[in-house]
């Protein structure tokens, strides 16, 4: 229904499943200002700070929406209770309204929960003669702006803020468009593109929610947490850029929690989330099992599990499963152990990665892939470039696959799915808070702190375990050609003696790696895998928010 045209300029509302547009009286738009972002305030959001999408064609439509709204009990505005707008904006751009290069034009796709909805263009640095239909605001002297009409909407509760969805089109030539559906009913207004000529220039897109106008920031209560999708029409199937700025002076109290999440494909997006919580982790947070074997799970803890035998990495359901073989490095390396193989369950797909020999085992099946090269089975799709394999599936996330002479470090970006899921094994689950639920067995008990050996390898490690019976890897590399085990102690950087340990520190100072756990780790691995590989690992590594590391 948002895609089909308006049938001329103004206001219009229809409702589900009735898709004909009836028109309804316009009414005026609030003279006040939302104003373009000026200098950008740390860590919260708006007032620059946010992500936009960004395309590399110019954006047709766009919408932007809430995947999901946890823990918000209250909302206050400039007009208290419940007084915010949702902004769809566009970044500053030439436009051929404007008479100097130095002036820009910005449009924003607002609604007001004052119960309006409209667009608000302006002509920036245009200078003190504002064209036909442009005013200035008192507080910008040198800024033309325009409304659009408004369409009259009634005043959604906070219990509807997760079925909001704010649309807008722009068409060269004919009718800019803004679009609120609050659930079966959609609310809808035209403007000429010709007043700013979006159509030709819209290649940046920024949604939120914010202050309702002037500046100001609308505040949630402690707890709150929101999962922001801003999808984009270009023509393509490209995944947008997360561009990590906005465009709008009003805020809110929320963090941004970095990364921001892009996905191609039907429907492009980019998906982030916002918290009151300054320690959450993104929806595309990652999780690593590398070297011998240090583990930062999707939460950011870091820890050793030196353990051998078949487990279970992550899990949601049956459709989406990782697990690892890691086999000791007895005799020299007993308390060490490496990754020899991974596979995963993928929807209806199952791929492995294997050592000795290093081969590619789709669906039970050895297959063949030439550096450079992809090939798709059902909806997922597995590319290799050079030792790196790359396993993906739409909405489920990535797996990175580094196979190296003796071990294979993996890496997991969780998709909208699986991160919105109930996320468990090795890697923890994706809720967002490194807490002591981070390291809980199989059966949700949650370990005592402070941790012991015991506790990591037999109570939580053993739990992980995955039988033969169930094993993937078992299935699609075979049966382990060693004997499953833990390790006989506890073993760090620190344990090495002293020549060994300072020549691998001084390797990996030299190749950049200062941050102290990921130096430690880094130290333990160039030596007991004595491969500059090892080294390399960690240098584009990402801090860890938590480090265990047993007594």
């Amino acid at each position: 229904m948002t895609r089909t045209p308006r049938p001329k300029q103004g206001c219009f509302t229809a409702t589900y499943p009735n898709p004909d547009w009836q028109e309804v009286p316009c009414t005026t738009a609030p003279r006040r200002p939302y104003q373009p972002a000026g200098r950008p305030t740390p860590h919260t959001v708006g007032h620059g700070v946010d992500f936009s999408a960004r395309t590399t064609q110019s954006i047709s439509s766009a919408v932007g929406s809430f995947d999901s709204v946890v823990g918000i009990t209250s909302l206050t505005g400039p007009d208290g209770d419940n007084s915010y707008s949702l902004q769809l904006n566009t970044i500053q751009f030439a436009t051929s309204a404007c008479d100097s290069t130095s002036c820009q034009g910005f449009q924003q796709f607002i609604y007001s929960n004052s119960g309006e909805l409209f667009m608000q263009l302006w002509l920036l640095n245009f200078g003190p003669d504002c064209p036909t239909g442009f005013f200035h605001f008192d507080n910008h002297p040198n800024d033309c702006t325009k409304n659009s009409d408004s369409v009259t909407v009634p005043v959604q509760p906070l219990a509807n803020l997760g079925q909001l969805r704010l649309t807008g089109t722009a068409v060269s030539g004919g009718l800019d468009t803004i679009t609120l559906s609050t659930g079966s009913t959609l609310f809808s207004v035209t403007t000429p593109d010709s007043d700013l000529n979006l159509a030709s220039n819209w290649k940046f897109a920024e949604f939120n929610i914010f202050g309702d106008c002037c500046g100001s920031q609308v505040n949630f209560n402690a707890g709150a947490a929101m999962t922001v999708r801003i999808s984009v029409d270009d023509g393509s199937t490209n995944a947008p850029t997360c561009f990590p700025a906005g465009f709008t002076a009003e805020s809110n109290n929320l963090n941004l929690v970095r990364p921001c999440c892009p996905f191609g494909g039907v429907l492009p997006a980019i998906v982030f989330r916002q918290s009151s919580n300054p320690d959450a982790t993104s929806l595309c947070a990652g999780g690593t099992s590398i070297g011998d074997t240090h583990l930062t799970n999707f939460n950011g803890v870091l820890y050793d599990f030196q353990a051998s035998g078949d487990f279970l990495l992550a899990e949601t359901d049956s459709d989406f499963v990782v697990q690892t073989r890691q086999q000791s490095g007895a005799p020299r390396w007993p308390n060490a152990s490496v990754n020899k193989a991974v596979a995963m369950k993928m929807g209806e797909s199952r791929v492995a990665l294997c050592l000795e020999p290093n081969r590619l085992i789709v669906n039970g099946m050895r297959r063949s892939l030439g550096n450079g090269m992809s090939l798709s089975v059902s909806d997922v799709t597995i590319t290799r470039k050079g030792n790196v394999y790359l396993v993906k599936r739409p909405r489920s996330g990535l797996l990175t696959a580094t196979l190296h002479d003796g071990w294979i470090n993996v890496a997991m970006t969780l998709g909208v799915d699986t991160a919105m899921a109930n996320v468990r094994g090795l890697l923890g689950n994706a809720n967002g808070n490194a807490g002591a639920d981070d390291l809980a067995s199989r059966v949700g008990a949650v370990l005592p702190q402070p941790i012991s050996f015991a506790n990591l390898y037999r109570d939580y490690g053993e739990s992980w375990r995955i039988e033969p019976g169930e094993s993937l890897l078992t299935q699609l590399c075979g049966a382990p050609r060693f004997e499953a085990g833990i390790p006989e102690r506890p073993f760090y950087a620190n344990d090495l003696n002293r020549k060994d340990y300072n020549r691998a520190r001084s390797s990996c100072v030299g190749a950049g790696v200062t941050e102290q756990a990921l130096l430690d780790a880094c130290i333990l691995d160039t030596v007991v895998l004595g491969d500059k590989a090892a080294t390399e690992a960690f240098v584009r590594a990402n801090p860890p928010r938590h480090v265990l590391q047993l007594r």
